[in-house]
């Protein structure tokens, strides 16, 4: 038989330790929020250039492809890299400053066409992602 001696007394959790766990993990919650927040800030304050630096002086046609300069229909490249507040706000529904509804049209099919290693790639992903 067994004495009492001989059991495991598995120690209860005392309240201090408890207390102890709540706070670190509220400060853990408290290092986070300003992390995504700080990305949140990042996003929609990165540019893209309408087109990239690799396709300068390029047009873009209204399906989004850059074409040669001139060419009938295209339109001539953005004065100026959009900002990702821009770029959301085109993408739901609106246009980009400064540009009519059919330059902003092929602005935006040039940016929903950005692959990797794109300048703006990166920015226009960041811009997918679900919060």
């Amino acid at each position: 038989m067994a004495d009492e001696s001989d059991k495991v007394v598995e120690p209860s959790p005392t309240r201090r330790r408890v207390l102890m766990l709540g706070v670190a993990g509220a400060s853990a919650v408290v290092s986070i929020r300003p992390a995504l927040a700080q990305t949140a800030g990042s996003v929609l304050n990165c540019e893209i250039p309408v087109p990239d630096r690799a396709r300068a002086g390029s047009y873009i046609a209204a399906d989004g492809t850059t074409v040669a300069p001139g060419t009938q229909g295209a339109f001539p490249p953005a004065t100026r890299a959009y900002k990702g507040e821009e770029v959301r706000t085109a993408l739901n529904g609106g246009t980009l400053p400064g540009t009519d509804y059919e330059r902003s049209r092929a602005y935006m099919n040039y940016i929903r066409r950005l692959q990797r290693g794109t300048s703006g790639f990166t920015c226009f992903a960041s811009l997918q992602m679900p919060r």
